[in-house]
Formats: C-alpha cells, structure tokens, sequence
C-alpha cells in the first residue's frame, strides 16, 4: 500500500501505533541523515525504542560486504523478527534496506520511504530488493514486499537536479511502456524542477504498481518495465566497474534511446515514434559517452542480464508509444547498429 503522508506524518504514526513492533531500525545514508532524517524524527511518534544505521551514499555501497556489516549490527543490537526497519532514502536504500530486513532472521518486516524521485516512482515499489554481485547490477535479492511505502513529496525539495533527472526517467518509461497520455503530459516539462514533476508522481506510481500487482514475480507484463534497462544497465555497471558510477536514470535514459532505434530496426515501431521518443529523451539528459567501451563489452554484459533464457538475450522493447512487449529477441547485428547510432548522436 502506498501513501502519501500529510505534513504531521499523521498516517505513519498511525500504522506504528496499529501494529507491535518490538524495536524499530531506521536505515539511512549520509545525505538522508543530513536533510530528510530530522524531518522524519520531527514528526514520528511512538514510544519504541529506535536506532539508526547509516551507510555512506551511492551504488558502490549496495553489495554483499555492506549487507553483512548491516546484518552484524541487527544482531549485535538484539534485533528479533518483530523488529521494523524503516528504509529512508532513495534507490539504494530501499533496495538495500529491503534486502537485509527480506533475510535477517529468514525476514523482518519493513517499510520504505523514498526520498528521491527515482525511489518514490520505481525502486521502492514492487518488491525488488537486491544488492549488485561485483559489477552486475541487482545480480542477488528477493521479492519481498515492503509492509508499506510512505511518499513525502517535499523531500524532493532536497534533491541535487541530477538526482530528480534521474528519477523523471523511470517516469518517462512508465509512460512509453503503459500510458501514452502520461508520456505526452510529461514532455509537456519544459523546465524540470519540482513543481512541475509532483502532478504526475501519483500516475507513474500507479502505473508501476498496476504492474507488480498483475505480476509480482516477473514471469510476463512485469517485464515491460525493463524497458531501456537491458542496454542501460549493461553501461551502467561498466561505469561502476571503472570506478566511475553513473546515476541509475542517466543510464536508463541512454538505454530507452539505444533501445527505441533498435526497437525501429526490428520493425516493431515506426520511425516517426522511435524519432520522437529519441528527440524528447534527448531534451532532458546529455549525451552519455560511451566511447571507451566496445561492443564486446557491453555485449559480454547484454549476455549476463537477469531476464536470459538460454543464453539469448531478452529486450522488452515498445511497440508503440504506450505499449511495449517483452521477451524479444533481437539480431546480433541490429543490437551493434543500435549502439553505434547512440555514439553517432554525439555528432549529429
């Protein structure tokens, strides 16, 4: 269940005071801690004892060593199965957060509240927990759903723009995959800041929840929503293997671009479509250098993806704005063709 909390955090207040949970663990990063954990502790009212567990920010921190420490405190600090972790943060946390609280003590429960638009839309909705294997992305986790997910918009006021271009990312897919109303209203942004981006949170969260619920473990339709995520996560985790991590929506944005064209070169979507959706994206994001990889490269990870049968590689790809399929596979030529239209646009 998702809510949108009042000002006076009135309905996590409720649900603590519902339920008998025997301790509470809020996980936080240092950014969370600094601007969004005082607002929380503001307005939380409950006579359970709490304590904070923070871990340093960005993806590099979301793996097996980072799970364990977290774990080792859990249990150093007497946590039971009746314990609540609250995760509040962004795509990391909640996904991290998620992970830990889904198997400490076989699972304990657990609840996000994002504190980015990336989270707030996608990663804290569905049930995903994971954590990345060396490079590969969400390589290890469960499905877990969180008990429940509280959206306080106004921490969006606390975000880096790079952070809330990342998010409008996951929106603009929820669009091209689902909704073509919502896609259209959103490249209606014409200056991507806070104010113009809440009106169409709640729709994008439907639209991922609409989506989870019709499959929560990805066997069909879930899978639309990898959309421009086989690419895009295949240079993301290049970019953390190189020390050099990109933001999750930049990635996506490259990806939905790469896989559009290639989408176009499959006979799935005609041209006029897959030009549209490749001039708007390019609207909001730069242009992602992708000149030290090869095509090998990023293959070799294309080969890796989570959504493989047989070592062939799955794409969800639009079939036209608002619809997407799933389970698709592409020639090897068309996917090379794809890639090297994206290092030509750095040209164009």
């Amino acid at each position: 269940m998702i809510t949108i909390l009042n000002d006076d955090f009135s309905q996590l207040n409720t649900f603590l005071h519902e339920k008998s949970f025997s301790k509470i663990f809020i996980l936080v990063d240092e950014n969370t801690h600094e601007y969004c954990l005082p607002v929380l502790l503001g307005n939380m009212e409950t006579d359970l004892n709490f304590e904070i567990l923070e871990i340093e920010a960005g993806e590099e921190m979301k793996n097996i060593q980072t799970a364990n420490q977290l774990w080792e405190i859990l249990t150093e600090m007497q946590a039971d199965r009746k314990a609540l972790v609250i995760n509040l943060g962004g795509g990391v946390i909640t996904d991290m957060g998620g992970f830990v609280a889904s198997t400490y003590k076989r699972g304990v429960s657990f609840i996000n509240i994002p504190t980015t638009l990336l989270s707030m839309c996608d990663a804290s909705i569905g049930g995903k927990t994971g954590i990345d294997l060396m490079h590969y992305k969400n390589m290890v986790g469960t499905f877990a759903f969180p008990e429940q997910i509280f959206i306080y918009p106004k921490f969006l006021e606390t975000l880096p723009f790079k952070e809330l271009r990342s998010g409008f990312a996951e929106m603009l897919k929820h669009g091209l995959i689902a909704d073509k109303a919502h896609w259209e209203s959103l490249i209606q942004v014409h200056k991507l800041d806070v104010e113009a981006v809440v009106p169409h949170i709640q729709t994008s969260m439907d639209i991922k929840q609409d989506v989870v619920e019709k499959d929560f473990h990805e066997k069909n339709i879930r899978k639309t929503l990898n959309f421009g995520h086989t690419i895009g996560h295949s240079v993301e985790s290049l970019c953390l293997s190189q020390g050099n991590p990109i933001l999750h929506g930049e990635a996506v944005a490259m990806g939905m671009i790469c896989e559009a064209h290639l989408a176009y070169l499959e006979g799935l979507i005609i041209q006029q479509d897959a030009a549209a959706i490749i001039e708007n994206i390019q609207r909001y994001y730069p242009y992602l250098d992708i000149s030290d990889f090869t095509d090998e490269s990023i293959t070799a990870l294309l080969l890796n993806d989570k959504k493989n049968t047989d070592s062939k590689i799955n794409f969800s790809l639009v079939s036209e704005i608002g619809s997407c399929t799933y389970d698709y596979q592409c020639s090897q030529e068309n996917i090379l063709k794809s890639l090297d239209f994206y290092r030509k646009l750095n040209n164009a």
